[in-house]
């Protein structure tokens, strides 16, 4: 297996961490581990997400072999997105940044407010690590 440094400039490795590092493909990731979803749902259940930013991301997905795609032959035609093997050994990491968001969300939103509002943040947290 060739080593791979992704604090390079040039490592593809970075491709991969925008993929994953970016919004809609973990959203997208999520819905997909429960079973295949077709185009339309998708949409429906990413609120904010326009037709065309969720095509973008899901021809990337489709190109980095994370995502497959299946059209089927009806008036309009359906298409379904499924996880793919490879997707499948990157969705409990991808996963767990939406776990993380929804436990620590409140203390995010509190840590703004105090660097906003120019007050020290509270010596417990101060020092905990960021993750």
């Amino acid at each position: 297996m060739r080593p791979w440094n992704p604090y390079a400039a040039g490592c593809p490795t970075r491709l991969v961490l925008d993929r994953v590092a970016d919004k809609w493909a973990v959203l997208v990731l999520g819905l997909l581990t429960g079973g295949p979803v077709r185009f339309n749902r998708l949409r429906r259940e990413i609120e904010g997400l326009s037709q065309k930013m969720l095509s973008q991301t899901l021809k990337s997905l489709e190109r980095d072999g994370l995502v497959s795609r299946q059209a089927f032959p009806t008036v309009p035609v359906t298409v379904e997105y499924s996880i793919t093997p490879l997707g499948q050994t990157l969705t409990a990491t991808v996963d767990a940044l939406r776990v993380w968001g929804e436990r620590h969300m409140d203390e995010v939103l509190a840590a703004q407010r105090r660097y906003d509002a120019g007050a020290e943040p509270p010596r417990a947290l101060a020092s905990s690590p960021a993750i």
